[in-house]
């Protein structure tokens, strides 16, 4: 395991490397992209620009020169070599890399979209970076040493009593037909699923700073999901799989999984996705 004060050492140097890989490759280009520099990866929905390629090869260099020895395993990345995901279950520290978490947002001139970074070794989270630069928020955690969010503590509270759950959820039509019918039973009495923002880091930012009570997502790529669910945790909050396991970086996790406020919402939706009735 790395030492854990190497972690809380580099916070800001990683804060630092995000912030320039942005300036220099991303943001130039917001609202600036042209057709030939947009391309779909599995379809329309699954879009990979040049500045998400480049912000990536920027993070890469900058972070495995701070962590001589580590590896990078990011959202373009591994989209070139598959085998790359491998290295969350292997003996390096990883850097999880989501270079634009809402690359679709971002290529419509949107706002909502950030950049995703987490430290990682032997599968367990010690540090992760949520960087939106419209709006100018850093997001950081430290394992151990709290959530904060542009140097101020976060806290994920806990949903009043009885109350409606507002979360946010996988739409079932993208899913396989028996994850699909999990996710339909989040149709029910006590629960508001509101639209979703086209970048799960900002979902999870908005659950660890209490804007939104939960979420229940139906995929497992660790560049959308190590960053927010430290973040979450670090503010106090809680997740669990299908089964009530922790999520596992490396995949193989019993979909869809909830992240909550706190460990009672998280029991409250794993009941409610296992058929125990509704959540009110």
């Amino acid at each position: 395991m790395i030492d854990e004060r190497f972690a809380e050492e580099c916070l800001g140097p990683v804060e630092e490397a995000v912030r320039r890989a942005s300036a220099a490759e991303i943001m130039p280009r917001f609202r600036a992209l042209t057709a030939d520099q947009v391309a779909e990866k599995k379809g329309p929905y699954d879009l990979v620009t040049v500045a998400d390629r480049g912000a990536e090869a920027h993070l890469t260099a900058s972070l495995t020169a701070l962590l001589p020895g580590s590896v990078v395993v990011g959202e373009e990345s591994v989209d070139a070599d598959p085998g790359l995901y491998a290295e969350l279950a292997g003996d390096r520290p990883v850097w999880i890399v989501d270079p634009i978490d809402g690359t679709r947002v971002f290529v419509q001139g949107e706002d909502g979209f950030c950049t995703l970074v987490a430290l990682a070794h032997h599968g367990e989270l010690l540090a992760s970076w949520t960087y939106s630069p419209v709006r100018d928020e850093m997001a950081t955690a430290l394992r151990g040493g709290g959530a904060h969010l542009n140097g101020v503590p976060l806290r994920a509270g806990s949903p009043g009593p009885g109350g409606c759950l507002e979360i946010a959820a996988s739409h079932p039509r993208h899913s396989a037909p028996e994850r699909r019918r999990v996710l339909l039973r989040l149709r029910t009495e006590g629960v508001r699923i509101r639209p979703g923002l086209g970048s799960a880091g900002l979902e999870y930012l908005d659950l660890a700073r209490g804007r939104l009570d939960a979420t229940v997502f139906g995929w497992e790529n660790a560049w959308d999901h190590a960053a927010g669910l430290l973040l979450v945790t670090e503010a106090g909050g809680a997740h669990a799989t299908l089964t009530g396991e922790p999520f596992r970086l490396a995949g193989g996790n019993e979909l869809p999984f909830v992240t909550a406020r706190d460990a009672a919402t998280v029991a409250r939706l794993r009941g409610v996705l296992l058929g125990d009735g509704p959540a009110a």
